[in-house]
């Protein structure tokens, strides 16, 4: 009867110590995934410690600082290289101003391997996009007014810069307030929304042993392609700026690159 018991035992213990080591192999072929976001002016590094100085000139010739930047992202995707798509429905503003969000957690278990493609939305798009229903956005006085469709904003850009002055000698400094919404046409008698939110396409990535991707955004590029920015006539009111959404939208086209 002891033989037996002993039997047993052993047989329970060798058991669950290959059921231990299925359950490591499979584990092994997954790992967490995460979006750091890092920034720059033209390759040259840019976080809250440069804000409010007059340091930053852009293609139209104008000296700017940067005071504030948030922005939001969404939808991340990863395309793997059988075509298989994982999508995840999570979203995360990240905050430079405060130095909060910069790395967004996405997943904690992803097939390692080779993909062909990472994305992400720029803001929400137009399924995402429902006004209020969102407590952390709220909190963080994200969202737009009902007057200009509602919803939230993609990002909030905002500075200064260096205008001509009556006294040559003495250059005065003007605001800016480079905020993207989804566009909204006021013009009419109805209201007119455009999805001006961008479908981010990083590229190619491997995914291994926790993988934390880099996703930069070149500040400068808002400013410059395909549409010259004129800050001395773009500056203020730009949400309800029809034209300048839709101006905005082609200009973020190029901002994130994969580091």
């Amino acid at each position: 009867m002891k033989k037996l018991l002993s039997l047993l035992c052993i047989s329970a213990l060798l058991w669950s110590c290959s059921e231990d080591q299925d359950d490591n192999a499979i584990a092994s072929q997954y790992a967490a995934f995460s979006l750091k976001f890092t920034h720059n002016w033209d390759g040259n590094s840019v976080s809250n410690n440069d804000f409010n100085n007059l340091k930053y000139l852009n293609a139209n010739g104008e000296q700017l600082s940067i005071e504030a930047l948030r922005y939001l992202v969404s939808n991340v995707s990863l395309e793997h290289e059988n075509g298989e798509i994982y999508h995840f429905d999570n979203y995360n503003l990240v905050d430079v101003t405060n130095a909060n969000n910069l790395e967004f957690f996405v997943t904690d278990s992803i097939p390692i391997g080779h993909y062909n493609n990472v994305s992400f939305t720029f803001g929400f798009n137009d399924n995402d996009n429902i006004d209020g229903i969102y407590q952390d956005l709220n909190s963080a006085s994200w969202n737009v007014p009902e007057t200009l469709g509602g919803g939230y904003y993609y990002m909030q850009l905002e500075g200064k810069f260096i205008t001509p002055s009556t006294d040559e000698t003495i250059p005065e400094e003007t605001g800016y307030q480079y905020h993207t919404i989804r566009a909204a046409d006021t013009s009419g008698t109805s209201l007119i929304l455009t999805d001006t939110s961008i479908n981010v396409n990083l590229g190619p990535t491997t995914v291994s042993n926790n993988k934390v991707l880099t996703a930069e955004m070149n500040v400068a590029e808002w400013f410059k392609n395909p549409n010259l920015w004129d800050l001395n006539t773009l500056h203020s009111m730009l949400t309800s700026n029809y034209e300048a959404q839709l101006m905005m939208n082609e200009n973020g086209q190029n901002v994130f690159r994969l580091d």
